[in-house]
């Protein structure tokens, strides 16, 4: 069973044991209410940092999966969650060109291709995509 739930200031112990490499990325989105855990069987298994900096439209910045947990349904479940929740009409988020398997992911889930930022990672260039959203509950 998969839960999600906003990440709070005492599970970051274990967030930065689990996630060493976005410990300093975590506790500011812990502080600033926008990271959001993935659950699997009681055990941390993902998170996701979500926010509306992006042109004041929902943006999921960072998305990652415990490779024991991938192929489970986490990052689905956690883009599920946060889909529900956005309070505006997009969603977007981006992704490398080399990552193959969030570029299925995101077509999976209906998102499609908005544009190409090239220099962020040299040789890699940046995919950015938009899901249209039908939720009815929009603050706007």
């Amino acid at each position: 069973m998969i839960t999600i739930r906003p990440a709070l200031e005492n599970d970051l112990a274990d967030l930065c044991q689990c996630f060493p490499i976005h410990c300093q990325t975590l506790r500011e989105a812990v502080q600033f209410q926008t990271a959001y855990l993935g659950i699997c069987d009681g055990e941390t298994a993902g998170f996701a940092i979500f926010d509306y900096s992006f042109f004041h439209l929902g943006f999921l910045s960072l998305l990652f999966v415990l490779p024991k947990y991938r192929h489970r349904g986490v990052a689905s479940a956690l883009m599920h969650f946060l889909e529900l929740n956005c309070t505006t009409p997009k969603l977007f988020t981006s992704t490398n060109l080399s990552n193959l398997p969030m570029q299925a992911l995101l077509v999976k889930r209906g998102y499609v291709l908005a544009g190409i930022i090239h220099h962020l990672d040299e040789g890699d260039p940046e995919l950015v995509y938009v899901k249209i959203l039908n939720n009815p509950s929009f603050n706007g």
